[in-house]
């Protein structure tokens, strides 16, 4: 199993939420998050100041999925995710030992 994170823009949300179901997904985690990458954020103007805003708002996406679906549901986020601009965001996959879902005591690929 592994967990698949993407962090995207927020606007894009509901494209990834539909590709990712598309291509198998049973569920996902989604969190609002701020960050920054190698831009380091962005000039804003106010009341004819200029100041940097540092934390640019994203959405975190967190899904737990079955070896054989990390492709396609990778495919899925960048699909749906992806403007062609600076800032679309990052995906990150890292290996899960184990899931347990909590009502039934299901375990591994059941727990899903």
């Amino acid at each position: 199993m592994k967990r698949i994170e993407a962090i995207i823009k927020p606007f894009r949300l509901d494209d990834v939420k539909q590709k990712v179901y598309s291509a198998g997904g049973k569920g996902m985690t989604v969190s609002e998050v701020k960050g920054f990458g190698r831009t380091g954020g962005k000039k804003e103007v106010y009341r004819g100041s200029s100041y940097v805003v540092d934390f640019v708002p994203k959405v975190r996406i967190q899904c737990i999925v079955e070896d054989e679906l990390v492709s396609a549901i990778v495919d899925a986020v960048i699909a749906g995710a992806r403007t062609g601009e600076i800032g679309d965001g990052k995906i990150t996959i890292s290996s899960v030992e184990e899931v347990i879902r909590i009502r039934t005591g299901e375990r591994g690929p059941d727990a899903i």
